[in-house]
C-alpha cells in the first residue's frame, strides 16, 4: 500500500511540475509565491505549505509534514485545477458522482461509513465533538450533521443517524457535485476516507481520555 501512495505522490508532483503554478492560482482559493516558490493551500482548517522547488508539503504553523494520502490529495487539488465551473449546489453521494463513483461505493462503504457508524451511531453527538478539530460546523440532518472545508472549495457533509432495537444506525459522506472538476474520483474517494479516518481516531482518543 505504501508502494502505491509513493508512486500517485510522485505522478502528481510530476503533474503539478508541468503546470504553470501562477494560472493554478487563478484557478483555485490558493495563494502562490513566484518569490518563494511556495503554495499556500488551506486544508481542513490548516494551511499547509507545497513547497514547487524543493517538493515538501508541511503545515503552516508548526511544520507538521501531512500522512501521504492527505499530501496526495492535496497534489491532486492542485494539479487537476480546471477553471470553476458553474454547477448546482446539493449534496450528492459517492454512488452518484461520474467517472467510477458507483464502482467504488461498496468498499468506500465498507472501509470508512462502517466505521463511522461503529463511532458515533450509538452516541451521534460525539461527532460534533470530534469534528471541531477539524473545522467542521455543525448542520440539521440526521441525529448529528457536520460539515467541512477539506478545501475552500471543496465541502463535505458527515451524517450519523442513531440506532436503537429497531432501526439499525446509519451513517453517510456527502459531496457537492462540483467536486468532479476539482478532483479525480479516486482523490475524492481518498477524501472521504481521510476524513472518516481522522473522525474515528478522534473518537478513539476523547473516549480514552475520557475513560
Amino acid at each position: 500500500m505504501e508502494t502505491n501512495y509513493r508512486i500517485a505522490y510522485n505522478k502528481y508532483w510530476q503533474d503539478l511540475k508541468k503546470m504553470d503554478p501562477e494560472e493554478i492560482a487563478t484557478h483555485l482559493a490558493v495563494t502562490y509565491s513566484s518569490d518563494t516558490q511556495q503554495f499556500i493551500v488551506n486544508f481542513f482548517n490548516s494551511e499547509y505549505i507545497v513547497d514547487y522547488n524543493t517538493e515538501r508539503i508541511y503545515r503552516k504553523a508548526d511544520g507538521h509534514v501531512p500522512e501521504i494520502n492527505a499530501a496526495i490529495i492535496m497534489l491532486n487539488y492542485l494539479a487537476y485545477a480546471k477553471k470553476p465551473q458553474d454547477v448546482p449546489r446539493k449534496w450528492v453521494s459517492l454512488k452518484e458522482l461520474p467517472n467510477g463513483g458507483m464502482l467504488f461505493y461498496p468498499a468506500f462503504h465498507k472501509d470508512s461509513i462502517l466505521g463511522l457508524v461503529k463511532s458515533f451511531g450509538q452516541q451521534s453527538k460525539r461527532l460534533l465533538e470530534c469534528a471541531a478539530a477539524l473545522g467542521g460546523v455543525p448542520a440539521s440532518f440526521g441525529d448529528a450533521s457536520v460539515v467541512f472545508q477539506a478545501f475552500p472549495e471543496i465541502p463535505l457533509c458527515v451524517i450519523v443517524w442513531e440506532g436503537d432495537e429497531e432501526v439499525q444506525a446509519n451513517a453517510t459522506i456527502l459531496y457537492e457535485p462540483s467536486i468532479e472538476h476539482l478532483l479525480h474520483i479516486e482523490s475524492a474517494i481518498g477524501l472521504g476516507m481521510y476524513l472518516a479516518s481522522k473522525l474515528r481516531r478522534e473518537a478513539k482518543s476523547s473516549y480514552k481520555i475520557g475513560s
